[in-house]
């Protein structure tokens, strides 16, 4: 059966539009779910207007930074337009406001819909755990439909305007640059209050978790939505752009570009029909298991992935078995890595229950184990991902030349094929944690609280998955960005006579100056966001304290602590500590281009991806293992809530909180960001290096 490359894009086009209808069909059923606590209803305005009035702020500024930014590119790629096609230029330009502006979008919505659900996801838990996971999931699919849509139609209507892959960096620099900066924020947002609440309620007042009491608790609510809705959608709308962005340009320099293209956007758009299977099939039986369910959604997509892309490479004209076990093994890694993320962090496994024994010893022992684990933990992700680049890499090779590195970005391709399912993982997350504070608040009852509990534990687990296949996905993406960094240097240097290049040798000393400079990057990175949620829950602690000691009858409960100030303290220390960090990655990658050319920048991508990737998993993974070690001293084990125990394992908790929502995260956005930069920048590096 022989396909037009325009036909795909049509194709592409079609599947998105069924995607954004199914989304709408979704939205009305969560929207139709009923609602009448006077509280809940109170409460979840509170933390819907909280969450838009954050995003809105960030956005105007994202917006002043994303308007410099387009300008510069503008005026220097993919040449400075005094030397170059101006025509080039804006359409650089064009191609990078819209990812942006895209994936701005998406996060919007999604905020939009999680705030919708968690009211009704806490009143159905009234009526058993059936109906509110499925409120709470479909709340969440909601963002993975509009994610994988906008991406789809995006990168096929950029190219097909445009007509040159490159052009696609642009669109995918906007969606990373975006997702780093609103991740950052988000994370710092939510972490901020999340750890003063901690602090302040559990430890020092021995109060419940989501008691109106605390002065930060909608903040911390709030922050739940910007940081891991809007945040973490952000961040893997930036990874799927990226990844195809990478498949595109390294395809488009094959001895038959149009075949490879081809196969890219089929196999995306048959992720996301396998995505709205899996999402349609997500169900809970009464007493059913809400962790089993969200895992057999996602290994029901994995499967219908596997059969369609089989299906069509044995149907369509020029598509290669070859091709088609790299994305497999991509895919398949993806979910190891998954299931190996679970065995760490997952309450019912021993050890988060061997870190919540530790922690009857006191805090140092909570956070020593847990720190040995999260290191140990980043060994089987980090292994799946050399295995899977590595296979990949074989199984193309023997295609023909440059068919090696595009099978490393078809795996990526693969492992994200099932990103809409990922997102919908992961939005559910905290839908069913609002709804289990919305519960408490509202006054629902033990028993209510209990099916929360449950639907919460679930998505602490899934959201631990769902990070490590993301950073996973992320692995892969920047190897193939790596390539498709390669092959833009090389046009660069084919069209100025000069010496192509045909690998990195680290021992080069201006390859291992960029390698030792990437490598401290993502430590630097990390710590400069740390360091924005410590500086920020300071302040929220002591106005906390302020509010307890100054409110008459608050540590009674005869009294209701101002929100507004506390919520205003997050998003004003969030906003003011989300541009320096990434400004800084984004400056580190041009200085060190500038002063060694395309050799040190490939030893600088080379070291960002190994040091990034290590930290990030870590970070990621010891963050929910802390957070579930808490969660199950909470249940009743070693010592129950008030426990020393209990106190030791919420000190964990925090620690955790900014690693596994704030750094561990953005991590894989700002090795995305400074890959991309590096390929943007690549002719400026040519020309100007002093090296």
């Amino acid at each position: 059966m022989a396909l037009s490359a325009g036909f795909f894009y049509f194709l592409s086009f079609v599947a998105a539009a069924i995607a954004f209808l199914f989304a709408l069909y979704l939205y009305l059923w969560v929207k139709k779910q009923k609602v009448e606590n006077r509280k809940i209803i109170e409460v979840s305005k509170l933390i819907s207007e909280g969450a838009s009035a954050f995003i809105s702020r960030e956005y105007r500024i994202l917006a002043i930074f994303a308007a410099v930014l387009a300008l510069i590119i503008f005026i220097l790629l993919p040449e400075p337009i005094w030397k170059g096609n101006i025509g080039d230029n804006i359409s650089m330009a064009i191609a990078y406001i819209a990812g942006t502006v895209l994936s701005a979008i998406a996060g919007k919505i999604g905020i939009m819909v999680a705030t919708l659900s968690n009211g009704r996801t806490a009143e159905s838990a009234e009526t058993g755990l059936k109906n509110a996971f499925l409120i709470g999931f479909r709340g969440g699919a909601v963002m993975g439909l509009l994610v994988v849509g906008c991406s789809l139609a995006g990168v096929a209507l950029v190219l097909m305007v445009f007509g040159d892959a490159s052009i696609i960096l642009g669109f995918s620099f906007g969606a990373s640059s975006l997702a780093l900066f609103a991740k950052a924020g988000g994370g710092i947002f939510t972490k901020t209050a999340d750890v003063a609440a901690d602090l302040t309620g559990k430890v020092e007042l021995g109060i419940p978790e989501d008691d109106p009491r605390n002065p930060a608790v909608i903040a911390d609510n709030v922050g739940d939505n910007v940081g891991d809705v809007a945040g973490m959608g952000a961040d893997l709308f930036d990874s799927n752009v990226a990844a195809t962005a990478s498949a595109l340009v390294i395809a488009s320099g094959l001895a038959d570009p149009e075949n490879a293209i081809k196969m890219v956007f089929c196999y995306m758009i048959l992720g996301l029909v396998s995505s709205m299977i899996g999402i349609a099939n997500a169900r809970v039986g009464k007493n059913g298991s809400p962790t089993r369910a969200l895992n057999a959604s996602t290994y029901t997509t994995t499967a219908v992935f596997l059969v369609l892309t089989a299906a069509a490479t044995a149907l369509i004209d020029g598509f290669s078995w070859r091709v088609w076990g790299a994305s497999s093994v991509g895919l398949l890694v993806g979910v190891i890595i998954g299931i190996t993320t679970d065995y760490f962090t997952d309450d019912t496994k021993p050890i988060v229950q061997r870190v919540a024994k530790a922690s009857a010893s006191g805090p140092a022992f909570t956070v020593l184990s847990g720190t040995a684990y999260g290191f140990v933990s980043a060994l089987p992700a980090m292994v799946g991902i050399a295995i899977s680049a590595l296979a990949a890499y074989k199984l193309c090779a023997p295609i023909g030349d440059g068919y090696a590195l595009f099978g490393i970005s078809m795996a990526a391709v693969g492992m994200l094929s099932i990103v809409g399912m990922i997102i919908s993982n992961d939005a559910y997350g905290p839908i069913v944690d609002n709804a289990r504070g919305l519960a408490e608040m509202g006054g629902l009852g033990e028993e209510t609280i209990r099916i929360a509990d449950e639907l919460d534990s679930a998505g602490n687990t899934v959201k631990a998955v769902t990070k490590g296949f993301s950073i996973g996905a992320a692995g892969l993406t920047v190897i193939s960005l790596l390539g498709a960094f390669m092959s833009e240097a090389n046009a660069v240097l084919a069209e100025r006579g000069m010496e192509l290049i045909t690998g990195f040798d680290i021992m080069d000393p201006t390859v291992f100056f960029g390698v030792l400079i990437g490598s401290a990057i993502p430590a630097l990175f990390s710590a400069m966001l740390i360091l924005g949620v410590d500086r920020n829950a300071e302040r929220m602690v002591s106005e906390i304290h302020r509010q307890f000691n100054s409110i008459p009858g608050l540590r009674e409960g005869n009294a209701s602590p101002d929100y507004s100030l506390c919520i205003d303290i997050a998003a004003s220390g969030a906003l003011k500590e989300l541009i320096p960090a990434g400004l800084a990655a984004i400056i580190a990658t041009c200085l060190v281009g500038f002063i060694g050319g395309p050799e040190a920048i490939g030893g600088f991508l080379l070291g960002n991806i190994v040091s990034g990737l290590l930290l990030a998993l870590f970070m990621s993974n010891a963050g929910g293992l802390w957070d579930n070690s808490k969660k199950y001293v909470e249940a009743g084990n070693e010592g129950g809530k008030g426990s020393n125990a209990h106190k030791a394992a919420v000190i964990g908790d925090t620690v955790g909180d900014p690693y596994k929502d704030t750094a561990g995260p953005s991590i894989n956005t700002q090795i995305t960001v400074v890959s991309l930069v590096s390929s943007l920048l690549v002719s400026l590096f040519v020309s100007f290096s002093i090296f």
